[in-house]
């Protein structure tokens, strides 16, 4: 008598007709997966701005970088309507467009990018115009010891020495991951200092002041180091990658 078939050892048999609905199901992951990623960045973005435990900050992006503000809402910003203003100890200030800054001279770092609530995205692309050509264009007076960032979200603000500030490391960034920065990301544009944690760069970026002294910033106010170093950095160096 012939044996009936033991489908549970064997295996179900698998038809045409299914693993060609596979393949499909994968093609079309494949396809929609960029859309399905600014999906979620932008639900993330949106839940945040509402979101007063802090919990959606806790969630990772397909990229790995997670969203956090520190503001309900913050308005957009694009090439018609953002601008960059440089001013403070200066002798030559000057408003940017993006445009303008797009034109500027470019560099490149590939650094890791580390979170100080432990989360880490390794190898990352930024490019964007060294921040020391910035200040060199602005003409820096004797005084000037620091720098303060402010953010056009209305409240974030930054700072660093000027000696960190001139880094070859650190820019005003204007490319992420070889695309432009998002606004989830912080951008259009946002400073970029690869060997600090990330708190220090700052996201949605308006305004450069040249300052006497370190004025400290939104976070360092919240009791972040003023001087927020990754572990083995050379803080000498700041040779770009």
């Amino acid at each position: 008598m012939a044996r009936k078939a033991d489908k549970s050892a064997d295996g179900a048999p698998v038809g045409r007709r299914a693993v060609l609905g596979m393949l499909g199901a994968g093609a079309a992951a494949l396809a929609t997966a960029p859309y399905l990623q600014r999906g979620w960045e932008g639900a993330l973005a949106k839940a945040s701005q509402v979101d007063a435990t802090g919990i959606t900050g806790l969630l990772p992006s397909p990229g790995g970088f997670r969203y956090y503000s520190i503001v309900g809402s913050v308005p957009r910003k694009d090439e018609t309507s953002y601008e960059l203003r440089i001013d403070g100890l200066v002798d030559r200030p000057k408003t940017y467009s993006l445009a303008e800054l797009r034109a500027l001279p470019r560099t490149r770092v590939v650094h890791d990018v580390l979170c100080t609530d432990g989360w880490r995205v390794e190898n990352t692309p930024f490019d964007g115009v060294k921040l020391a050509d910035l200040l060199d264009a602005a003409g820096v007076r004797a005084e000037g010891k620091a720098i303060r960032f402010t953010c056009f979200d209305g409240a974030y603000s930054e700072s660093l020495t000027l000696e960190q500030a001139r880094r070859s490391d650190v820019m005003v960034a204007l490319n992420m991951q070889d695309k432009p920065i998002s606004h989830e990301h912080g951008g259009p544009v946002r400073l970029y200092v690869a060997p600090m944690y990330f708190y220090k760069s700052a996201k949605w970026l308006s305004g450069i002041s040249v300052t006497d002294k370190v004025v400290p910033g939104y976070w360092e106010e919240r009791g972040y180091a003023v001087d927020g170093w990754l572990d083995g950095e050379d803080r000498r160096g700041g040779q770009a990658a």
